[in-house]
């Protein structure tokens, strides 16, 4: 009987172990994915915010690649991105981040400054394509069957993907506190998974969305449900273009942030005492208020910085960068 109870005791305490280790998962989960989705409420929310141009970016970017197809194939192409998606997170970027938290942790910081000078690159790009549109038009795509610009369209998709899917991880992985290897990956996969769902769930409503109000125009049974569905229908190319804009902005945001933080933590912080001066300065001016207006003005001149770093970047990357890619890419052919 004894040994009975020991046993119960033994097994008691192994359940009391594995409760601890999944509500640590939980927490560091719960944690990063906060930080991700972009709340303000706080210095940990603030922190986390530094992904919100990426997810707000990812859902903007995705749906131009079903455009001008037939609407039936519109939600299988986003479940094609999306499977695609999470194999680049889960299967490709996630052993990277656990490998790089292992053997190079102080890699960290200049891949997260690496990740946010190509956010300010893609910001800095989208603002000059809308100042100079005809210096961004290249020549005219083959023509294609419906069947192979579909996969055309995906493949492109999945690969702008993964460079938004690793500085998502990489900002993820900045965010857990968690010594254990269990835990650290546990949330890395609840982390992905979430985006994505969050990422791919808001595009398939974007793209079906004027399907809807279509539907809603044409066959509603009261007036004011067609009214509303010519709205939707009227409101969609303007949502699409709000959407872009604040992905743009905030990509310039995150990115000067990520940049400016990083140069602090490597020993240069001149930028960043400034900034953070600036808007001190400017909250002791407004009192109540000094709390959003401190925000407002730190994320403008992050923002600011970010452009400035983008427009810094282009040329590099298309007389440098470009260049030595098609190189490479010559060779191996």
């Amino acid at each position: 009987m004894s040994g009975l109870l020991s046993l119960l005791d033994d097994v008691a305490a192994l359940a009391k172990l594995a409760a601890v280790h999944i509500d640590d998962v939980a927490s560091q989960a719960s944690r990063a994915g906060v930080k991700i989705a972009g709340s303000v409420i706080n210095d940990a929310a603030k922190a986390g915010t530094k992904s919100l141009g990426v997810v707000i970016d990812d859902a903007a970017v995705t749906p131009k690649y079903v455009q001008n197809l037939p609407a039936a194939r519109e939600l299988p192409m986003v479940w094609k991105i999306a499977r695609g998606s999470i194999f680049n997170k889960l299967v490709i970027l996630l052993p990277a981040a656990m490998l790089l938290s292992i053997f190079a942790p102080s890699l960290l910081t200049p891949l997260l400054m690496l990740g946010g000078t190509y956010l300010c690159f893609e910001g800095a790009e989208k603002i000059l394509h809308l100042i100079r549109p005809e210096a961004h038009h290249g020549p005219a795509p083959e023509t294609l069957d419906a069947a192979h610009l579909e996969a055309d369209r995906v493949a492109g998709a999945i690969k702008t993907d993964f460079i938004l899917s690793a500085e998502i991880m990489t900002i993820a992985l900045a965010q857990i506190t968690s010594d254990s290897l269990w835990v650290t990956g546990s949330a890395l996969a609840l982390v992905a998974i979430g985006i994505t769902v969050l990422v791919y769930g808001s595009v398939a409503i974007l793209v079906k969305a004027d399907d809807v109000g279509l539907r809603l125009a044409q066959v509603g049974h009261w007036p004011v449900t067609r009214s509303l569905g010519v709205g939707i229908v009227k409101a969609m190319p303007s949502v699409l273009a709000v959407i872009s804009a604040i992905g743009t902005a905030a990509m310039l945001w995150v990115g000067g942030s990520i940049v400016i933080h990083g140069l602090e933590v490597l020993g240069w912080g001149m930028i960043g005492h400034q900034i953070h001066d600036v808007a001190a300065g400017a909250a002791r001016l407004v009192g109540a208020a000094g709390a959003v207006v401190e925000w407002t003005v730190t994320a403008s001149l992050d923002g600011l910085f970010g452009l400035a770093l983008g427009l810094t970047t282009i040329p590099l990357v298309k007389y440098l960068v470009a260049p030595a890619a098609r190189l490479v890419s010559s060779w191996r052919e």
